[in-house]
């Protein structure tokens, strides 16, 4: 399974970040959440700041790219096998920057993904 770290993670059930966090556990991935407020979700703390979790599979944005730029050299650093850009969070200039590094951009959806079994 997947270790996948989900940024803009949230509490909120409306939204994307929510359903993905919900769909991967039950897909048996293992997850790590970043996002904007401390929170608890399915049993998983909501972190706030860039910590470095080991063995990072997969990010996940849930972000839009004017925010992302704080994050590119922590994504980097995590060193994980690919970046999901999922609808809205499309950045060009990230996604040319991870591919320097090695890391694969995918544009996609990672509920489609995970409903699809392409995750």
């Amino acid at each position: 399974m997947k270790k996948t770290l989900i940024i803009g993670a949230s509490n909120n059930p409306e939204r994307y970040a929510y359903k993905a966090a919900d769909r991967l556990l039950s897909h048996g991935h293992e997850i790590e959440l970043l996002g904007l407020r401390p929170d608890t979700v399915f049993g998983k703390t909501i972190d706030t700041e860039q910590k470095k979790f080991e063995n990072i599979d997969t990010v996940t944005l849930y972000i839009g790219p004017q925010r992302q730029p704080e994050y590119y050299d922590y994504i980097v650093s995590l060193n994980p096998k690919r970046v999901i850009f999922n609808p809205g969070t499309e950045n060009d200039e990230f996604e040319q920057l991870l591919s320097t590094k090695g890391i694969i951009a995918e544009e996609a959806c990672t509920l489609v993904l995970l409903g699809t079994g392409q995750y």
